[in-house]
């Protein structure tokens, strides 16, 4: 199988601001697979509808961008640990995508990105004939 590399854009932290203009953003949770066709990427993003994600694929970046409106009204607290913010995460993706055919799904939380591989980069089978 070929070996594609996904890099992330940034360095990897648990909070950070990508704009001052939007505020407290979280760098959501994400597993990539490689398969024989494709590339799959899971992003943890609770909270957000899918109304709520933006992405885009362009110059071999791909940016997601997801909102999440507070849950809970101005309340005194006991304790408050749940954060509210937006979900951002850039990856600089190393290989050939076929960006016309990026699909993406968000269930219970998880967005499931399909970034397909063009037919010229999937690994080939070659059948040897005897003789």
């Amino acid at each position: 199988m070929n070996e594609m590399t996904i890099q992330q854009k940034e360095p990897s932290t648990h909070v950070r601001q990508p704009e001052v203009t939007r505020g407290l953003a979280f760098t959501p949770r994400v597993d990539v697979f490689e398969m024989e066709t494709e590339l799959l990427l899971f992003a943890d993003l609770p909270g957000v509808k899918p109304d709520d994600v933006e992405m885009r694929f362009e110059n071999g970046e791909l940016i997601l961008h997801g909102r999440c409106t507070p849950r809970q009204t101005e309340n005194d607290y006991l304790l408050q640990e749940y954060g509210v913010g937006d979900f951002y995460r850039a990856f600089a993706i190393a290989e050939v995508i076929d960006s016309d055919k990026i699909s993406a799904e968000l269930k219970d939380g998880v967005l499931t990105v399909h970034l397909p591989k063009p037919e010229a980069v999937r690994p080939r089978r070659i059948t040897v004939k005897a003789e």
